[in-house]
């Protein structure tokens, strides 16, 4: 299938100084002063009003463990089961995974929203297609598919085997005196690890707004990562929400969860209030099933050339020449470019580039704030649904159902950005505009711990290395590491996520190569009989000055975005030097591009000589 550019308003209508000015104006309405402290999170334990605890499966009691092993994996979603899948691959069979939830998973073992489901390409999303000989059954998977495939990979690569589930890690400490990281849990487990991984991704700790009076609301009340089917009715297999038929339901948010989720809430609630603070770009789903002949025309290695397309698309920009074999909202800006670079010339300067993509930009925000106009029929609702940002501010979205379901005459829009967000919870429901809405039932569609503080994100307490060096004290201010996987004065402890290394648009091929890249560096320190690997602070020292030499300064874009977890909600954090810089969930990204990351990383493996590592007999 041929992937056309989008019709979009002419070029000649846009107004780039018009747009910049109402892009701030929209942004400064938002921005709040505390940033990541207007919220509380699970991890923070501050309030008992909404419960974090696992719906799902009942924890199991157990014996407290005192145990040695080689790897302990503390993370069981993509990040960890990626790191384990590579672990075996690399023959190293004595391995703990250790796990907060019941089961393996991490943000699809406790999503399970009605309407859950990818929201970017699942054939790139899902990682180890080819190895597993699994393909996704339709372009955006939904919510359980993805879960199941989570647990498959772990039983085809036997990571069941010594997994410990609903098990909080407290304290990670490095003890000289054998040479191992002790790990403390909420278990009271003991287990003594030779390395560790440091593994629970980006989106594992739930979040909520700080709302005054949530410990007084007497209905009920939870987030969209802990649903509650016995209060709704239905199930995530069958969604059908009966329970909510005569019952009055607020919902906190408009971003990736509530999109799907206000569907389904709008079909069965019989009234819905929907509290939006800023809106999400929308476009089309065009949800297609696997074409069977697509999927058995397909040559080994098709997963990695098409992940290579997506990134290229929504990233780094397509080839001459290069179709867009993705086609949606990720890619839509990049393959418009590349349609009328081939037609009129490729820009010579990167100034003459960003020039043209900036107005590229705005025209397609204006589609899609146009197709608000085209589907929802209240000019009021619509004109407070409509996005006043740049694309990719804000995470992009898809969904056929989202619009029209503000055509229903029980669901009513809050236009909560006057006062930054929800006001106030009461006894009987919320204030909005000095009214008070009764409700019988509030959820918080406010997403996940993305860029707050790593203690607060982990939920560690303490992680102490080498002379009890807190790892949140080391980098309180900027990443130092080698690789974006390790840290001086942290032997045998690699880091799986955003810190300061190569991002691809398919996070989990970013998790992929990490995974890849520790498992390798964990082998050959067993086959050396190391008992410590850790970077020099020389080598560490020299690739933090590389990846700043080569960085691209994004902070311009980063700084004049509305306020959200892309951009670590408009807080600046002071750097080593003390100067203020806008923070970005993708951490220090290395600027010569993913591609060019995981050949430095190849290149460096393939010398085989562990050049910058410490090794320690």
């Amino acid at each position: 299938m041929t992937c056309e550019p989008t019709q979009l308003p002419d070029p000649e209508r846009v107004d780039v100084a018009a747009l910049r000015e109402k892009y701030r104006e929209e942004r400064s309405r938002r921005l709040r002063p505390e940033g990541q402290e207007q919220y509380t999170s699970a991890a923070e334990d501050e309030t008992q009003a909404v419960d974090f605890s696992d719906p799902h499966m009942p924890r199991a009691l157990r014996k407290a463990l005192s145990e040695d092993v080689e790897v302990a994996i503390l993370g069981g979603g993509w990040a960890g089961l990626l790191a384990g899948y590579h672990m075996r691959q690399a023959g190293i069979e004595d391995l703990r995974i250790i796990e907060q939830a019941g089961d393996f998973g991490g943000v699809w073992y406790w999503n399970r929203y009605p309407g859950l489901s990818c929201d970017n390409d699942s054939y790139c999303y899902l990682p180890l297609l080819e190895e597993m000989g699994f393909c996704p059954s339709k372009k955006f998977a939904d919510g359980l598919e993805i879960r199941q495939y989570c647990q498959d990979v772990a039983r085809r690569f036997n990571l069941y085997r010594g997994a410990l589930f609903h098990t909080c890690v407290n304290a990670l400490s490095w003890d000289e005196s054998v040479k191992r990281w002790r790990i403390a849990t909420d278990r009271d487990d003991d287990i003594r690890a030779r390395f560790v991984v440091m593994a629970m991704g980006p989106i594992n700790t739930p979040k909520v707004p700080r709302v005054a009076g949530l410990d007084e609301f007497e209905g009920r009340m939870f987030h969209t990562a802990r649903w509650d089917y016995e209060y709704t009715g239905g199930s995530q297999e069958q969604p059908v929400l009966d329970k909510l038929s005569e019952k009055r339901v607020a919902i906190v948010g408009t971003g990736a969860s509530a999109i799907q989720a206000v569907p389904y809430l709008g079909r069965f609630a019989k009234e819905l209030y929907v509290l939006q603070r800023t809106a999400s770009t929308v476009d089309e789903r065009h949800n297609t099933p696997t074409d069977p002949a697509w999927l058995a025309a397909l040559q080994p290695g098709w997963q990695r050339e098409r992940q290579m397309n997506f990134h290229r698309a929504a990233i780094d920009g397509l080839l001459p020449g290069e179709p867009d074999r993705i086609c949606d909202i990720w890619t839509e800006i990049n393959r418009n470019l590349a349609a009328e670079f081939d037609e009129v010339g490729w820009p010579q300067t990167p100034e003459e580039f960003l020039a043209v993509r900036e107005v590229m930009d705005y025209r397609v925000m204006e589609r899609l704030r146009q197709r608000v106009e085209a589907v929802v029929k209240d000019e009021a609702t619509a004109a407070i649904l409509k996005p006043w940002y740049r694309h990719m501010c804000k995470r992009p979205a898809s969904s056929d159902d989202f619009y029209p379901t503000f055509n229903k005459a029980n669901v009513k829009l809050l236009d909560v950005s006057p006062t930054r967000g929800l006001e106030r919870v009461t006894r009987r429901g919320f204030i909005h505009e000095s009214m008070e809405y009764e409700i019988d039932c509030l959820i918080f569609a406010s997403g996940f711990e993305v860029t707050s503080d790593l203690q607060r994100r982990w939920g560690i307490n303490k992680v102490s290395g080498r002379g009890g060096r807190s790892l949140y004290d080391h980098w309180s201010h900027e990443f130092r590491t080698l690789h974006g996987v390790m840290t001086h004065g942290f032997p045998n402890q690699f880091y799986v996520g955003f810190f300061q290394g190569g991002f691809n648009a398919s996070t989990t091929e970013t998790f992929n190569n990490q995974g890849r890249h520790i498992a390798w560096i964990v082998s050959q320190a067993l086959q050396r009989g190391a008992t410590t690997v850790e970077p020099s602070l020389e080598a560490q020292d020299a690739y933090v000055d590389h990846v700043r030499e080569v960085a691209v300064d994004t902070s311009a874009f980063i700084r004049e975005c509305t306020p959200g977890y892309f951009n670590n909600d408009g807080q600046e954090i002071a750097d080593d030097e003390g100067v203020l810089r806008p923070r970005s969930y993708t951490g220090e990204l290395y600027g010569l591009g993913y591609y060019a990351f995981e050949k430095l990383l190849e290149d460096w493996r393939s010398n085989e000589d562990l050049a910058g590592l410490v090794i320690e007999p």
